[in-house]
């Protein structure tokens, strides 16, 4: 009778330990624009769930040991709010971040990113005024242009060296101009005017070769920006599905180990109103 509490106290304590993951990827989210004033609407829900499932473990973790039904019934009812929020949470990752993705450039290993290319919630978030000022301010911050450098015995790297670099998404959107707007290589982020027509694209003349400002209030830096977000949200999915199915099961035990402390309340109430019946009437005289 007893075995499903037990087994609901251990696999609960295990989702305490599976709900840091989740915490986890709450902050990694936040730490990879390297600042907690940057994405908070993104990192924030993932923190928030990961934080009410350590909360609910510790619920069911006591209301199993000690056969508390009140305790199991909260933990079941939260239990189920937090499933449906974490399967919500991952079908909509994967909505916002269903379309974009890098285009190919012709004699190039790096890919050029275009903003027309996404679409939708995070993308209006993204390259909303009120939001990409902060974003773009931490991309600035984190340094990911200036690490760019490379130099082999005291020598800049060349041109066509550089042309074989497999760029991110960030230092390929935000740290050199589009390839379509024909800027001549002088550095990783040095680029001169070339003596051909430049591209019709905005982001030709957003260019600057001052270094805080480069591309960074370029359209190519904002889906750069999506395609890393992208990215690290699939990543963090992929973990949310696995604790997702941890947590299934272990609400299918929940809902035993519920059944059975109500069975064994009604066993203990109906053997105490039979020992009840059974003690024999005082006779007065």
């Amino acid at each position: 009778m007893r075995t499903s509490n037990h087994l609901i106290g251990i696999i609960n304590f295990l989702t305490f330990l599976l709900s840091i993951p989740i915490l986890a990827g709450g902050i990694w989210l936040s730490s990879k624009a390297n600042s907690t004033d940057c994405m908070k609407f993104l990192q924030w829900p993932l923190i928030v769930i990961g934080i009410s499932i350590m909360v609910i473990s510790l619920a069911g973790f006591a209301g199993a040991c000690y056969r508390n039904t009140f305790l199991l019934q909260l933990y079941l009812f939260a239990m189920f709010l937090v499933i449906a929020a974490l399967i919500g949470f991952v079908i909509f990752a994967y909505v916002v971040t269903s379309k974009g993705s890098g285009r190919p450039v012709l004699n190039r290993v790096y890919k050029d990113y275009y903003l027309v290319d996404y679409s939708g919630w995070l993308e209006e978030r993204v390259a909303d005024g009120s939001y990409w000022g902060k974003i773009a301010s931490c991309v600035r911050d984190s340094k990911a242009c200036s690490k760019m450098g490379r130099s082999f015995g005291g020598v800049p790297e060349s041109a066509d060296m550089f042309y074989l670099r497999k760029l991110n998404s960030i230092q390929s959107g935000c740290c050199k101009p589009p390839t379509e707007c024909g800027y001549v290589y002088v550095n990783e982020t040095l680029w001169e005017t070339g003596g051909g027509m430049m591209g019709t694209s905005l982001d030709c003349s957003r260019w600057n070769n001052d270094q805080g400002t480069l591309c960074y209030n370029c359209d190519s830096c904002k889906a750069g920006v999506l395609a890393s977000l992208k990215k690290s949200w699939r990543k963090v999915s992929v973990i949310n599905i696995v604790v997702l199915i941890i947590l299934v099961i272990v609400y299918v035990i929940g809902c035993a180990a519920f059944r059975n402390n109500r069975r064994m309340d009604n066993d203990e109430s109906y053997g105490e109103s039979r020992m009840t019946k059974s003690q024999p009437s005082r006779i007065h005289f």
